[in-house]
């Protein structure tokens, strides 16, 4: 009887249990939304060779970026370059593209596995219990991994016709022995260009993720302010977001740069490789130049329209901080001040409530008590408090920096024409239409 006594009893425990396990994921979706985009990226992301958290996963990774990214076209390059056909092939021109494709992926797949490795994924991306501020915010950081993907997918997929395009027209004017080559050559080269454009959008899209969940606090803060909480509240919140801006900044800021003397320097490259030669440059021979010209320039874009974007946000708190200052100011002296009219209504400046009293009854305003020494001190001090306030949020308007610059508005179009005007440059000079 003990026995059968205890089998139902864990029985019941079991069914409990199971009707439990449910219930809190119905209690709580978003947090179990949130951990399986953070797994499906974390797949995703390890999948790239971005987890390098062991000497294995870290051989695993550079051995399989250094043979399908480099050496695999490398090899293709070498073994199938025809001699003869100078007039479609440039063997210079597809070293120089190699070179440069290989050397931003190789960048983007060091500085994103080593901060992945060193912080974890969460603390990456600012979203753990220390600085995710709990559940508020869980549903915004599933839509902003969705829109990590969807970007990917938005940038790499015309790129990946072009060059797919590219390819096919390269190979039908090569001279190959037969067709079955042609067509393991033309995968061969889309897969190993795919996988190093991969790894080099990601690391992009990844530094704009992070962006974008910051921006999420500070599009947050003015909904802060309208609780009634303590000056010094509004102040720790604004130091945490700074302190995690200046995170940032040191972070990516060697990725940053490196990726973008990198991406000016090919275009420079190209501007040299296509105005110096004298033979004939066309889409055949010298699109690989307009390709990765688009590739670089869209990484270039991606990673300055986040840090302008964060940066545009964190300067726009002063604002916001004075607004709310200056109608927390006028409420309070409205509800002190109170009129009377020509018709002796008393009116209420802070509604639409108008009291209307007898002429014996408006000499009990003669009575109306004046606000003591204390109130008036402890208005004078709310306000005081209020206005440091504002004046340190306009004398730290935050914002990325890369060794000091910040990457704001004006810096980021500055860039992206001159990048613009070398790619339109080098696009004139290689998709051209001949006649011989």
């Amino acid at each position: 009887m003990a026995v059968s006594q205890t089998q139902e009893q864990n029985a019941e425990m079991s069914h409990t249990l199971l009707m439990e396990q449910p219930q809190q994921h119905q209690e709580d979706p978003n947090d179990y939304q949130l951990s399986k985009s953070l797994s499906r990226l974390e797949t995703f992301l390890g999948f790239l060779g971005f987890y390098q958290h062991s000497i294995f996963t870290f051989s695993l990774s550079w051995l399989l970026f250094l043979l399908l990214g480099v050496t695999l076209p490398l090899l293709i390059i070498q073994l199938t370059y025809c001699s003869a056909c100078q007039k479609y092939e440039i063997k210079s021109f597809d070293l120089e593209i190699l070179a440069s494709q290989s050397l931003v992926a190789a960048i983007s797949l060091l500085c994103i596995s080593h901060n992945l490795r060193k912080y974890r994924l969460r603390k990456f991306l600012f979203v753990d219990k220390y600085h995710g501020h709990g559940a508020q915010f869980r549903k915004d950081y599933v839509k902003k991994i969705n829109d990590f993907f969807r970007l990917l997918a938005v940038w790499l997929v015309p790129c990946f016709i072009i060059k797919a395009a590219r390819e096919v027209t390269r190979v039908v004017y090569a001279d190959y022995d037969s067709w079955w080559q042609m067509v393991l050559v033309l995968i061969a080269l889309l897969v190993s260009w795919t996988y190093s454009t991969t790894i080099y959008l990601s690391g992009c899209a990844l530094f704009n993720l992070v962006c974008n969940f910051q921006v999420i606090h500070f599009e947050n803060y003015g909904k802060l302010l309208e609780r009634d909480l303590d000056v010094s509240a509004y102040i720790d919140e604004h130091i945490c977001l700074t302190h995690y801006l200046s995170k940032i900044s040191h972070r990516f800021r060697v990725y940053l740069v490196l990726e973008f003397l990198l991406a000016t320097a090919t275009q420079f490259v190209s501007l040299l490789e296509t105005t110096r030669n004298s033979g004939i440059i066309n889409f055949i021979n010298g699109g690989g130049f307009a390709v990765i010209s688009v590739i670089e320039l869209v990484g270039t874009i991606l990673f300055l329209h986040a840090a302008a974007k964060i940066s545009h946000r964190a300067q726009a708190l002063g604002s916001v901080a004075s607004r709310w200052h200056a109608l927390v100011t006028c409420s309070s002296m409205d509800t002190s001040q109170q009129g009377v009219n020509d018709s002796g209504e008393t009116i209420n400046q802070m509604g639409s409530l108008r009291i209307t009293y007898s002429e014996s009854d408006l000499e009990i305003g003669d009575f109306v008590p004046v606000p003591t020494a204390n109130q008036l001190a402890s208005y004078m001090s709310f306000y005081q408090k209020r206005q440091a306030f504002v004046m340190y949020v306009l004398s730290n308007p935050g914002g990325l920096t890369v060794y000091g610059w910040r990457i704001d508005r004006t810096l980021s179009i500055t860039i992206v024409f001159i990048e613009m005007s070398l790619f339109l440059f080098v696009l004139g000079k290689t998709i051209t239409i001949t006649t011989d």
